[in-house]
């Protein structure tokens, strides 16, 4: 192998295959980044089993080769290369080391045989669907979050991802809350197809999307084991999480007896204020619509060795006075990752599950599971 590369080039991408590295790597070559002479460029590869990154960049190939060599070692060192001058590669299959020179440095780093490094597919000619980048980034920022982190239940660690003609849904629920979103498709899918992605990879992909109008490819394997994203030089694959997704359709409340419109932010403030004195106290906050409340929305917090704490926020309430408690993070959440300005909270009585909508997004619903408290 003999390429020269810009070294803004190669450590923009190190640093997005990085995202893939295994950081308790079981096999050695795990930690290692695959860099393969490609279509007139550097192909970096790395995975951890679950996810895998491919990433191109332009170069000068003189010799073709592959070499897999430590990820972080290789991005440490090329962050602190000349920005101005041109990074080059060399390979030595005699004794597996990979040079480096760059202006007057020279490095040299013990690598390990390419063959030892796990394939990591790339995408086909015939992607299933395509979406907005900036639309989808938007769409799992909103949904990821609620998925469940405990490993106990697999399949709740996972994105539900349903295809159906121009429409993604995905969907997220832990034992405590559900949040659902859709997404408009640019190209139809030719057949419905329902899977479950980590949401690890989700959260991934989401540091990787641009912040821009271009379209992301999506593939997803004949037989339905993995899923693949495709943007400006960039793939994105991962494994699918097997098994059957809770159908979240029929806990997701129909009507409400009380609905208050308030600023985001405004109620974010006071909700993130109550949970300071809530970690006393099981982390529960209470949300009153009228009532003592008048005509907006109080956030309350009580806890009896260290205090309490009282917010009102303007809104416009609309049925019932109602009081009900909620876990102060997943409230939190939600007000902190819907893209609007205003929401809709909407409840059915104290017991009842709690509805968060966004003013002006129809394509999104948040559900989140009231707490019983002994008043």
């Amino acid at each position: 192998m003999n390429v020269t590369v810009m070294q803004a080039n190669l450590a923009r991408g190190l640093g997005v295959a990085g995202r893939a590295v295994s950081s308790r790597a079981t096999l050695p070559v795990l930690a290692n980044v695959l860099l393969k002479t490609d279509n007139a460029g550097l192909k970096l590869t790395a995975t951890n089993l679950e996810i895998g990154i491919n990433c191109w960049i332009p170069g000068k190939v003189t010799d073709e080769g592959e070499i897999t060599v430590p990820a972080k070692l290789l991005a440490d060192l090329v962050t602190s290369l000349s920005p101005t001058d041109p990074v080059h590669l060399q390979f030595s299959a005699k004794d597996r080391t990979l040079k480096v020179s760059c202006g007057g440095s020279r490095s040299s780093i013990k690598g390990i045989e390419a063959d030892e490094f796990p394939v990591v597919a790339a995408i086909g000619d015939s992607p299933a669907t395509t979406v907005d980048a900036r639309a989808l980034r938007e769409a799992l920022g909103e949904v990821v979050f609620a998925a469940a982190t405990d490993e106990s239940r697999p399949i709740l660690t996972g994105v539900l991802t349903r295809f159906v003609g121009s429409v993604m849904t995905l969907a997220a629920a832990d034992n405590y809350r559900i949040a659902v979103r859709t997404v408009g498709l640019a190209k139809p899918v030719a057949q419905e197809m329902t899977i479950v992605v980590p949401a690890r990879s989700y959260a991934e992909l989401m540091r990787i999307l641009p912040d821009a109008e271009e379209m992301i490819e999506i593939t997803v394997t004949p037989n339905k084991s993995q899923i693949l994203f495709h943007v400006d030089q960039i793939d994105l694959v991962s494994r699918l999480i097997e098994g059957q997704f809770p159908n979240y359709e029929p806990v997701i409340p129909t009507s409400h007896t009380s609905r208050a419109v308030v600023d985001r932010e405004a109620f974010l403030a006071g909700a993130r204020r109550a949970s300071i004195f809530a970690r006393d106290s099981a982390n529960i906050i209470k949300v009153e619509l009228g009532g003592e409340a008048g005509d907006g929305v109080s956030i309350t917090a009580h806890a009896a060795d260290v205090g309490d704490a009282s917010d009102a926020v303007e809104a416009v309430v609309e049925g019932q006075a109602t009081t009900i408690a909620f876990n102060a993070r997943y409230l939190i959440d939600v007000l902190a990752n819907v893209g609007a300005e205003e929401v809709a909270l909407e409840l059915s009585g104290p017991l009842a599950p709690g509805v968060v909508r966004g003013i002006g997004k129809d394509e999104y619903v948040h559900v989140i599971m009231p707490v019983r408290t002994a008043s």
